[in-house]
């Protein structure tokens, strides 16, 4: 996951243009993702897709000659969908076109001004307080065109209809963080979906943050509305610090049941965040009459750690270890929603276990504490409880709840409750 990583982060991405597309090309080398194309103008609830923004190269010049800030060095240097200029300025004039972090004085901030018409340069401070007084040569070699925005979508069909929908962002620059730990471990989430039959039918989209959404809704909610049964938006996994989670807008969803059941088993000092802290695109997902049950499953929660949106969040910061993590919290998370049932009893009252081999011959003063779960699983398979509620009322790990509804449903004394499935929210 690191080296896919690495080989998507030096492309300059924003929510338009020629790198969401090299970077969905790469992805399709790993998973074989559908790629679509919505032109410029195209209207999206209240938004419309924006004229798609190329560069190609800017810099500053000092008064010496010497080149004090250049786009190849690093693609933050640039204030997104920043239009044409060359022009020879005071560095009076050329402040305010200037973006730094006093207290990050070593970082490039990550700025963006996608929808009013504007140019800008971002440089960390300490370089911004070097600078001397002189003409300064200022050249940004971009467009705004009548183009398009670009996002890719993969259908995994499943024994049913009903859809787990999985959601990532490409539409930043070099951050790995904070842009491409979210894209990368959902490929391998996807690679893993592809490997096995499933249950549900998976959902995945990699589009540019609040437009990309916006416009996917807008073409896809109806039937969305219908079969998303859980959702997940998956960014900021890449770190090795504590897990973060945001819930849905009304909690209580399969989404959230899920993810917290696991958080709460694996993480339990995770930290849980309102909804009113929203920040990704579960703010389209969640949002009233769509309605969507998505929640966010994170490491450091973007907005929340200090090298967010700057040149700080690198490659150094998301790690093997931390990629890795992310993926194994949201691939159980899977898991659980795949194997969640409600389940009911085939028999009334007790069954008798020691005829089908799963209680001891000899009987012994304290109940083992295997043939105890089991007894204590068919005391509450009534048909209203869940894996997720059986898990919380009996208070055992998943796997050891796993194991025996899976004893259990061998030895036909346990079934999934007739015409049920494990989706109710």
């Amino acid at each position: 996951m690191h080296a896919l990583l690495r080989k998507l982060f030096p492309i300059c991405r924003s929510i338009t243009g020629p790198g969401v597309r090299e970077t969905l090309s790469i992805l399709r080398e790993h998973v074989p993702l559908s790629i679509y194309e919505v032109p410029t103008g195209a209207q999206a609830f209240d938004w419309e897709v924006p004229k798609e923004w190329r560069v190609r190269e800017a810099y500053i010049d000092a008064p010496d000659g010497s080149r004090v800030v250049d786009f190849k060095d690093n693609n933050l240097h640039v204030v997104g969908y920043s239009i044409p200029v060359d022009a020879v300025l005071s560095l009076a004039d050329l402040q305010s076109n200037l973006h730094s972090l006093p207290e990050l004085p070593e970082a490039i901030p990550y700025v963006t001004s996608y929808y009013r018409e504007t140019w800008g340069f971002c440089l960390a401070h300490k370089k911004r307080m070097r600078l001397k007084e002189g003409r300064y040569r200022v050249v940004i070699d971009s467009e705004l065109i009548s183009g398009s925005l670009t996002y890719g979508e993969l259908i995994i069909p499943g024994s049913t209809d009903s859809e787990i929908f999985i959601s990532t962002y490409i539409c930043h620059p070099s951050m790995a963080n904070n842009e491409l730990s979210g894209p990368v471990v959902t490929t391998m989430l996807a690679k893993w979906l592809l490997s096995s039959p499933r249950k549900f039918t998976y959902r995945i989209v990699f589009i540019p943050e609040t437009i990309g959404a916006l416009v996917y809704l807008s073409r896809n909610l109806p039937e969305m509305k219908r079969k998303t049964r859980a959702g997940l938006n998956v960014t900021c996994i890449g770190d090795d610090r504590v897990y973060s989670f945001v819930p849905s807008r009304k909690g209580g969803t399969l989404a959230d049941r899920a993810a917290l059941c696991v958080l709460r088993e694996d993480h339990p000092d995770f930290i849980e965040y309102s909804y009113l802290d929203r920040g990704s695109d579960e703010r389209q997902y969640c949002s009233p009459g769509i309605d969507l049950p998505v929640v966010s499953v994170m490491r450091s929660k973007y907005r929340e750690y200090p090298e967010y949106h700057t040149s700080l969040d690198d490659c150094e910061l998301v790690t093997p270890s931390g990629l890795f993590g992310g993926y194994s919290v949201l691939k159980r998370a899977i898991e659980l929603l795949e194997r969640n049932e409600f389940y009911e009893t085939t028999c009334l009252g007790e069954p008798q276990l020691g005829k089908r081999g799963l209680y001891p011959t000899i009987g012994r003063r304290i109940t083992l504490p295997a043939v105890r779960l089991l007894l204590d699983i068919l005391a509450y398979a009534d048909g209203s409880n869940d894996l997720i509620d059986l898990k919380s009322i009996l208070g055992v790990s998943l796997d050891e709840l796993y194991q025996g509804v899976e004893t259990l449903s061998r030895a036909g004394l346990l079934r999934p409750q007739a015409g049920g499935s494990g989706e109710s929210d």
